[in-house]
């Protein structure tokens, strides 16, 4: 089917239904995947307002409600089969930890999730739906994180990172892959979202599988999130401060020193790019509107490279040749509601 007829997210309303419902059958044996092949979608109402065609990659249909359950089902179905894995430990305020209670509970594996004192209560409530063990540690992610590797050294246990593990970057590769398996054309530019990194060096390494080492990523941080940026400016890696933006998600003090690699080497080439809180909450809410999806500002930062028209100034100013289309991944984000919606709208005057 020709590309321009794959089928398009307009004014419907698209819902990805997932049980919630603690799992009763039998536990998924290794060798299943256990994240869902999500769609690429073309946007109307995005194409109509940037002019190109804009696909999207939604892996906010994951059933945890981000890209994180790609890397991390990967890395605990490794570890079960190279070894013994009687607990999992993970330390999250967000994405993780709802991928890491869900791969466990598929896979019939006690899990214990470690939040900060920050997390939203709501989050609780939606791992213990999962049959995690839910402990609240320490004023910030470092002091739960700690936490999590200590309790992990317990014989058979494993301590499952938010993001910075081979294994955990070999699964989100996997979302490239099928997008270049249901596209009929090449994007001209990729967009994604960059944290800690992560989920930039699975796309890279997709990238590198299926040949679009020459297809340019930009790779977008919100200011007082933008550790990537930091690193590039200081040409090695650098921890910030503190975590001053709204899209907490992205909020790594320090990014992979591999993804700092990847864009040094240039294969496929990265372009970062910084947008302000407004920019990726103003996006969220555009997003929610356009297409009935509640996403994170760490997914808003990507989108607003769309709604704000950055994609033209990165051509005025000659960092991006012509294009005619954009693959953006909607990587999704758990920590949202409408009422969080709201509150954001008011915050930024929106």
């Amino acid at each position: 089917m020709p590309s321009h007829e794959l089928p398009c997210l307009g004014d419907a309303n698209i819902n990805a239904l997932h049980s919630c419902q603690p799992s009763m059958k039998t536990p998924s044996p290794v060798g299943n995947k256990l994240y869902s092949e999500t769609p690429v979608l073309c946007s109307t109402s995005l194409s109509k307002y940037s002019g190109i065609q804009v696909y999207l990659k939604l892996d906010n249909l994951q059933p945890p409600g981000s890209f994180k359950l790609r890397g991390i089902s990967h890395l605990i179905q490794k570890a079960l089969e190279t070894g013994r894995c009687d607990h999992v430990y993970c330390a999250s305020g967000g994405n993780a930890g709802m991928a890491a209670a869900y791969a466990s509970r598929e896979l019939g594996i006690p899990c214990t999730i470690i939040l900060p004192k920050t997390t939203p209560a709501f989050l609780a409530d939606r791992l213990k739906l999962y049959n995690a063990e839910v402990r609240v540690h320490g004023e910030v992610y470092d002091e739960a994180k700690t936490l999590a590797q200590e309790l992990s050294k317990q014989t058979g246990s494993l301590y499952v990172p938010a993001f910075e593990h081979p294994d955990i970057w070999e699964g989100h590769a996997s979302m490239i892959v099928e997008a270049a398996q249901q596209m009929q054309e090449r994007p001209s530019v990729v967009i994604t979202s960059v944290g800690g990194g992560g989920l930039c060096n699975g796309i890279v390494q997709g990238m590198r599988k299926v040949a679009w080492e020459n297809i340019p990523i930009v790779a977008v941080e919100t200011q007082g999130a933008d550790c990537f940026d930091a690193a590039i400016k200081a040409g090695e890696v650098v921890n910030l401060a503190a975590i001053t933006s709204v899209a907490k998600t992205l909020g790594s003090l320090s990014v992979s020193p591999t993804t700092l690699e990847y864009y040094k080497q240039a294969n496929p080439p990265i372009i970062n790019y910084v947008v302000t809180d407004q920019d990726a909450v103003s996006a969220c809410v555009k997003f929610a509107d356009d297409h009935r999806f509640l996403v994170e500002p760490a997914c808003g930062a990507s989108l607003a490279i769309i709604y704000g028209k950055f994609l033209h100034r990165l051509i005025e100013e000659k960092k991006l040749t012509s294009i005619t289309s954009a693959l953006v991944i909607v990587c999704g984000g758990a920590i949202v509601s409408t009422e969080v919606i709201e509150s954001w709208k008011k915050d930024f005057h929106l």
